[in-house]
Parts: C-alpha cells; structure tokens; sequence
C-alpha cells in the first residue's frame, strides 16, 4: 500500500504524489515560482481595479508593478542570503539560484516599498495613496504565494499532534527539522514521517482574515496612510506570532542569546505603524477642524 507524499492526520487528508516541479520540455519548472508568479498576478488585477474604482491613473500602477516586483523579489533575496551566510558563502552563484525557494518577504517588503517610494517622488504622487490602494494586493499575494512552500515542504512549525497536524515524508523535506521534530518521527509501513505544525497555512489562512477585515475598514477610510497602517499592524502581528512557530527563523545572535530577525522586525514595523496611526489622525482631526470652521464662516455670512 502506498503512503501518501503529505498527510494531515486528524483531518484525514492526504496527498499522493505531491512533486516539487513539473517538466515541461526537458525544463523543470518549480511549483514554488508558479505559485508565487500566480499571487503577483492576481496581487496586480487587483490593484488595477481598485486604481481605476477610484480614479486613478492606471499607468503608474503598471510601472509600480514591475518595479515592486524586480526589487521585491532581490529584497526578499537578499534578506534571506544575508541572514542565512553560511549556505552560500562557499558557492555564490547559489545565491541566484531560487528553485529551492530561500526567500525572505520582509526583504521584499521593504525593498519593494522603497521602489515604490522613490517613484512616487518623481512622479510626485502621493506614496501613502499608493500604498493604501497596493498593500491589500500583497496579502492577496502572500495567502497564495505560501502555498510554494506546501510544494516544498518548508516553512513549518515544531512537532505537534494538534488538530492540524502535517506529517511529511522525512527523505523529501525542504525545512529545517529541529532536534524536537526529529525526536518525534514516525514510521509508517517502512516510511519515515515527521510531524508539524504547518505554519504556511496558519499564515495564509491568516492573511486571507486580515484581507477580509481591511476591505470592511476601508469603506470607512478617513486618511492616506490608513489601509497602510492597518497592513503593517495586522501582518506584523501575524508575523510575530507564526514566526514563533516555526524551525527555520532566520536569527542572528546578541548577548549570546538567538533572536528571530523577523519577529523584531514585527515588533518594529507594528510600533511605527501605530506612531504613523496617531499622527495621522490629529493631522485629520486638525484638517477636519479646520474645514469645519471654514465652513461655518460661510455659512454665517451667507445668512447675513
């Protein structure tokens, strides 16, 4: 009988035969950037639309678009090689290669933002309108892009036999499997499996509810930089919290105790965004203020 490739055990289902890639040609095309190339595009349909429902100029977001994505993705690369040195250092030209996935997507994040920023600047249009409209694409991009990582077997938490519980096939995982997991394997008929958390689900089922919950707020929006804000807390906090989950955090070492990168960056965009909150809204209230007494003015002398 034969064992399926990934099994969620308490849900009993199962997948067989689940490939890394598929050939077409001789070339072996990787799941992992189909998928990730399937989350753009539906990320830039999106942004299109919400450009054109409000009146914006759709050109820009064409060149936003390649931009965002030429340096998102050397962000994302880079931030994941410079955290993760050692398995490049002795052979570069792996640093180019991203079949095997190796991305980090803070680094796309920020770079992709800083693009963005700088384009805003010489086109001299408002980079906070920008992101409001474009931020919600990202979530779109991240819920799908994660299932990448379901193809690759990477991306997943510490040993588990909760209710979602996703036993691999040792012999076929990408992801780091810690001392726990390894403690924890399981054999069945001849078959080595480990047994995790799938921390790429929670994430992408997590962003989908952040997604949702940004649509109903934005019926409401009072500000440029609102929608942003709201992104960054909702996703910083998701971060922070899936990132605790899982065995491949990339770190780095201070007072020789090992720190996730990514959960400070978490707390960090989390703390800016509710600084950039606060200034925005006494910057509203007081524009507020003021077309209210304007307004007042005009209507006192219109009864006189």
């Amino acid at each position: 009988m034969s064992t399926p490739d990934i099994y969620f055990v308490h849900l009993g289902i199962k997948f067989n035969e689940v490939g890394k890639s598929i050939n077409v040609f001789g070339v072996e095309i990787a799941f992992y950037g189909m998928i990730i190339a399937f989350g753009m595009l539906l990320a830039i349909g999106y942004v299109l639309l919400e450009a054109k429902r409000t009146n914006q100029k759709l050109d820009y977001y064409y060149d936003l678009a390649i931009a965002a994505i030429i340096f998102g993705i050397i962000g994302a690369r880079i931030y994941y090689v410079v955290f993760e040195w050692d398995l490049y250092k002795n052979d570069l030209l792996s640093i180019f290669n991203l079949r095997n996935g190796g991305l980090g997507i803070y680094g796309g994040i920020i770079l992709g933002a800083i693009a963005a920023f700088v384009y805003c600047k010489i086109m001299n249009i408002s980079f906070l309108k920008v992101t409001d409209t474009a931020l919600p694409a990202v979530l779109i991009g991240q819920m799908i892009g994660r299932w990448g990582n379901f193809f690759n077997r990477e991306a997943f938490g510490e040993y588990t036999n909760g209710l979602f519980a996703m036993r691999l096939k040792v012999e076929e995982v990408s992801g780091v499997i810690s001392k726990t997991i390894e403690e924890h394997t399981i054999n069945v008929s001849g078959v080595n499996y480990i047994q995790v958390h799938p921390t790429f689900l929670y994430e992408s089922f997590a962003c989908l509810v952040l997604f949702i919950i940004i649509m109903i707020l934005k019926r409401h929006k009072r500000f440029h930089g609102e929608i942003t804000c709201y992104y960054m807390i909702g996703y910083g906090i998701i971060r922070f919290m899936i990132e605790s989950l899982r065995t491949d955090q990339l770190t780095f070492t201070i007072f020789k105790q090992r720190i996730a990168i990514s959960q400070v960056v978490s707390v960090t965009i989390v703390l800016i965004a509710f600084i950039m909150y606060l200034v925005f809204m006494k910057k509203n209230a007081t524009e507020k203020d003021v077309e209210d007494r304007e307004e007042s003015k005009i209507r006192i002398f219109k009864e006189k």
